[in-house]
């Protein structure tokens, strides 16, 4: 009797304290639409402290307005883009969905240099943290403010570079999404654009081949950026990622290569998971939604509409959510075993932090 009551106590204080850091970190939520400052994860290839500006819209307006199924929802900017540039209109998520709709100005948002001797493009990895930090300051603030939503209703959503963090938040966070949907995104950083070989696709992402070199693109860094990658996809399964996969692509697009999404949804509905691709082809074109079989699409934040009718509104009978907690309140580690090592990705904070660990 007397273990179990110390035990409890000692739960009690680890929670406490966890509680009391993350206050300390994560600014509070604005009472009305507005941006906060989220800290995040240190960048290799530019120590020391980093943040990331967080826009937040209420489907009212105001946090008032935030009722119980009011879901959340990352709306993700593209390639060098900020805010929601290339992305569904947040006012529009906000309103017409009854969500809290989030854009991230994630690492390098607004920086497309080539200069050699700046980092090169992240692609979806320490961006993805960012926006977990960023979905979960929202998540936590409104606990913290006793405000009631349906954390059940949780998407991702994104264009081009954002459609591939949206891809890589259900990775590097498997268990916390209900839906999400991909607008021609990135399905994983292949030689052409890691090293901008000649040909193929226009993105550079400015990569080294060289060992030696400070932006060397190891197998590992290669294989965590794959959102089809096989034994990945096979982990997210056995965790039991429930996420509703939409990809939307162009049957045209060279620049974010088609085949590739083809390949990588393919190899998520082999393992299981409950993946889509909607491919917007000649026969698809109305002028009005989509408009382009290429990288463009066409209207992105009508086509969210289109591909997904009333499944993401909760006043329908048959509207998707998840059932279970979420990575941020399992506060658990997520293993993805690579070549020479694993990356984990730690909850244990609630907000998440990424790490590569080598084979020893």
């Amino acid at each position: 009797m007397m273990k179990s009551l110390v035990w409890t106590v000692v739960v009690a204080l680890t929670f406490a304290a966890e509680a009391a850091f993350a206050a300390e970190i994560v600014p509070a939520l604005p009472e009305k639409n507005g941006a906060i400052t989220v800290p995040t994860q240190e960048w290799p290839f530019e120590p020391g402290p980093r943040s990331v500006l967080v826009g937040i819209e209420y489907p009212g307006t105001t946090l008032a307005s935030v009722n119980e199924q009011t879901g959340l929802m990352l709306s993700l900017h593209n390639w060098g883009g900020t805010g929601s540039s290339g992305a569904p209109h947040p006012r529009t998520m906000a309103y017409r969905l009854n969500v809290v709709c989030i854009t991230v100005d994630y690492l390098q948002s607004g920086k497309v240099s080539v200069d050699p001797n700046n980092g090169p493009y992240d692609f979806g990895y320490l961006q993805g943290i960012d926006a977990l930090r960023a979905l979960y300051t929202v998540f936590a603030g409104l606990d913290r403010a006793g405000v009631k939503f349906d954390r059940r209703r949780i998407y991702a959503t994104g264009g081009s570079g954002g459609g591939n963090v949206s891809l890589m938040v259900n990775k590097l966070a498997p268990r916390t999404f209900t839906a999400i949907i991909d607008l021609c995104g990135m399905a994983k950083l292949n030689d052409d654009i890691a090293f901008n070989l000649p040909g193929g696709s226009s993105l550079d992402a400015r990569w080294s081949k060289d060992p030696t070199s400070k932006r060397y693109l190891s197998p590992d860094a290669q294989e965590i950026r794959d959102t089809g990658h096989v034994q990945h996809a096979q982990i997210m399964k056995r965790l039991g990622n429930t996420a509703r996969i939409v990809s939307v692509h162009g049957a045209a697009d060279t620049v974010c290569p088609f085949v590739e999404k083809q390949a990588a949804i393919a190899n998520l509905k082999q393992a299981g998971l409950q993946a889509e691709l909607v491919v917007v082809d000649q026969a698809k074109i109305d002028g009005q939604v989509f408009l382009s079989t290429g990288h463009s699409l066409g209207n992105r934040t009508e086509i969210v509409f289109a591909v997904t009718g009333t499944a993401l509104l909760p006043t329908t009978a048959d509207h998707w959510v998840r059932t279970g907690t979420t990575d941020f309140e399992r506060r658990e580690a997520i293993e993805y075993p690579t070549s020479n090592g694993r990356y984990v990705i730690d909850f244990a904070e609630g907000l998440p932090t990424a790490r590569f660990e080598p084979r020893r």
